[in-house]
């Protein structure tokens, strides 16, 4: 009797196969695009009668001194004479090996940097190897690493993927001839040179990406961005939605919402409503970004959005990163809609079970019309009988597993109303995303090449600008005498702590310290204190004695950033403010000026042991003194941070450009918007060779 041959067993992997894995480099071509952070130049040898303090160098001589010295930190140090001078060679960390190869009397070839001091010059854990031995013939790359995958290994590892990686050319000469981008520089040529340029290449041109080899690089990078972003906007334009359709006359509840509504929209807001009306009244699935300033008023535009599609007989969900966001929201909405006879749900992760019970049969039986919540939303038990609008607030805060989940939430009942022909695949609900971070013109046009961008750019009547003043944290007392005057005036007051990611409980104690100190110099006065490890309940009576008026200083970690809504809070201070990045001081500042009163921020700092703040930190502070415009800000935070840390969120962590920069390469960026769609006409098989090369699953991101 034949038995089947048995399956080859998988050999688990090896320490540094595994780190290879944790960097993503799982094909040939992953390998091959994984370029070197730096070079060191290994070609020569120099003498030490010609170093310099601050240079790299190698030199070559003999050991004439070796001791380990005990007392403090031990460390080895060893003199090193190469017949035109001597220098100390220094390790901290060292094992029975080095001592072995650095014994007297040998000879060894050293590479490091050159300090000088009272010993006189000094290598610090320089690179040893013994004397002799050819010298390199390119520079020496160094690349991007994790802990347990030693250099030499990657270098190799990358030097194999280089060799079976698949490199003809994706794009058509004639395309890359309008850049000046011929053959010259294809892509196998490109990265075989960027892995081991030659020593007499300008380390400069290499350093900052304007060598030709790196120009091939970031075009075919930013072309295969686009087109993935242009294939996506394709696959989303065959799908099907409900049309949702406003009904002409007064009577509408959009309508009846906007005759009840406190205030006028400003034309900025009629704007958008009347672009996110047109989407959802197609059958397409709208995917739209809704971006304003701080206070530019995205929720009753949100409101008008549900209300349309309320009215057509579906309902809406809106999804809020935290609790305090997610109430407010439900608040405002249920104050706005409630009158006109509307169903709203509440749905979060602390709910009581008999709370969610009811919450969640509302929900299945469609008499909820809107659904209001945390990411509770998205929870296997949660079923909409007709959901046809998903709302996301503060997208980027939500991975993107987080956000497609929210829009597969379209249940079997709902795909079976009034859609105009049968899609591939299952209907998808239209998704409005918002974000209070500005996005800039270069970095939408990029990024976000996929959505349809609206646009908030002007605030609300009524609005008083802000006071910006940069205080250092010796005027504390002064500040505190601010804030005694603030509440003889009726006003109240947020004092923000940041959050110290590496100590959750240094965090706490800080906030703790802050609201006892407060507590102390304000006598008679309700200090509250809210940080993350509150539970939900106390964090909420908190919340709800200072938007009551009872509680006058509310001391806070990071939690109060969005949509916290308080209109008699007139100033706002935030504690060592040199920690905060822009948008995140801009968001806090936006917690104030939120009615008549004249209003304040105060970024108190702190330069801890140093003599003065370090230079990023300086030009955050006086972007946020400089401008209360959100959009400024964001282009500052630009120019300070790179678009990669920028749009971090995006693709829960990845960054989509590792190469290219979209801001200087303004020209490049225009050719892959222009190609994109001509690639996938004329040459489709090239273009996802391109993309797949580029992007492989990474792709997938787009659909969210």
């Amino acid at each position: 009797m034949s038995t089947a041959p048995t399956p080859p067993v998988a050999k688990p992997l090896t320490g540094p196969q595994k780190a290879l894995r944790k960097l993503g480099l799982n094909r040939a071509i992953d390998l091959a695009l994984h370029l070197p952070l730096r070079y060191e130049d290994e070609t020569q040898l120099v003498k030490l009668h010609q170093v310099r303090e601050g240079d790299v160098a190698q030199v070559e001589g003999r050991v004439t001194h070796a001791e380990v010295k005990l007392g403090g930190q031990r460390q080895l140090l060893v003199t090193l004479d190469d017949g035109t001078g001597t220098c100390l060679l220094r390790f901290f960390t060292f094992y029975p090996a080095l001592q072995k190869t650095l014994a007297v009397g040998s000879q060894v070839r050293v590479r490091g940097e050159i300090r000088g001091g009272f010993a006189g010059l000094t290598l610090m854990h320089p690179v040893v190897k013994p004397a002799g031995g050819e010298l390199a013939t390119a520079l020496t790359p160094v690349y991007p690493s994790v802990a347990g995958l030693p250099q030499s290994y990657l270098r190799r590892a990358v030097q194999a993927g280089l060799a079976r990686a698949e490199l003809s050319d994706t794009v058509p000469a004639h395309f890359l001839e309008e850049i000046g981008l011929q053959s010259l520089w294809n892509m196998r040529k490109a990265l075989s040179f960027l892995h081991t340029p030659t020593p007499d290449v300008s380390l400069a041109a290499l350093q900052d990406h304007t060598h030709p080899a790196w120009q091939r690089l970031k075009a075919e990078e930013l072309l295969a961005q686009q087109l993935s972003q242009l294939q996506a906007r394709r696959a989303r334009a065959q799908l099907r939605a409900p049309r949702l359709v406003q009904a002409p006359g007064s009577q509408t509840l959009a309508s009846r919402l906007l005759a009840a509504l406190p205030f006028e929209l400003t034309q900025a807001q009629v704007r958008v409503v009347a672009e996110i009306t047109q989407d959802m009244a197609r059958p397409v699935p709208m995917h739209r970004l809704l971006q304003g300033d701080v206070g530019a008023g995205k929720t009753v535009v949100a409101a008008l959005a549900a209300a349309v599609c309320m009215d057509a007989g579906w309902q809406c969900a809106l999804m809020a990163p935290t609790e305090i966001l997610a109430t407010q929201h439900f608040a405002k909405l249920v104050g706005w809609l409630h009158p006109l006879g509307i169903t709203v749900a509440w749905l979060t992760g602390s709910q009581k079970a008999k709370e969610r019970r009811e919450m969640l049969a509302l929900i299945a039986s469609g008499q909820a019309q809107l659904v209001v919540g945390t990411h509770a939303l998205i929870q296997d038990k949660v079923q909409f009988k007709h959901l046809a609008l998903a709302i996301i607030d503060e997208q980027h805060r939500f991975g993107v597993a987080q956000r497609l989940a929210l829009r597969s939430k379209m249940s079997e009942d709902a795909s079976a109303m009034n859609l105009e022909s049968e899609p591939a695949t299952g209907p998808e609900p239209h998704l409005l995303m918002m974000t209070a971070t500005p996005i800039p013109r270069t970095l939408a046009m990029s990024y976000y090449a996929d959505l349809d961008v609206s646009t908030l750019d002007e605030l609300p009547p009524g609005r008083t600008p802000i006071i910006t003043k940069v205080i250092h944290e010796a005027r504390r007392a002064e500040v505190i005498e601010r804030i005694s005057s603030q509440l003889a005036q009726g006003r109240q007051i947020y004092w923000v702590c940041p959050l110290i990611e590496e100590s959750e409980a240094l965090d706490l104690t800080n906030a703790t310290e802050t609201h006892a100190q407060l507590s102390a110099a304000l006598p008679g006065v309700m200090v509250g204190l809210l940080h993350s490890r509150m539970p939900v309940a106390e964090k909420k009576a908190v919340m709800s004695l200072f938007t009551g008026g009872q509680m006058g200083v509310l001391v806070s970690t990071t939690v109060i950033e969005v949509g916290v809504d308080v209109p008699n809070a007139s100033l706002m201070v935030i504690e060592h403010a040199e920690r905060f990045g822009l948008s995140q001081l801009h968001q806090l500042r936006g917690r104030v000026g939120r009615g008549a009163a004249a209003s304040a921020c105060v970024l108190l700092y702190s330069t801890g042991d140093a003599p003065r703040l370090g230079e990023t930190a300086r030009a955050r502070l006086r972007a946020m003194a400089e401008s209360n415009d959100g959009f400024e800000i964001a282009r500052r935070d630009l120019e300070i941070r790179g678009p990669g840390e920028f749009m971090g969120a995006r693709q829960s962590g990845d960054a989509m450009l590792r190469f290219a920069d979209v801001a200087e390469d303004a020209a490049l960026l225009d050719w892959a918007r222009r190609l994109a769609p001509l690639m996938l006409d004329q040459y489709p098989a090239l273009a996802e060779q391109h993309v797949q090369r580029w992007l492989g699953s990474k792709a997938e991101f787009l659909k969210a």
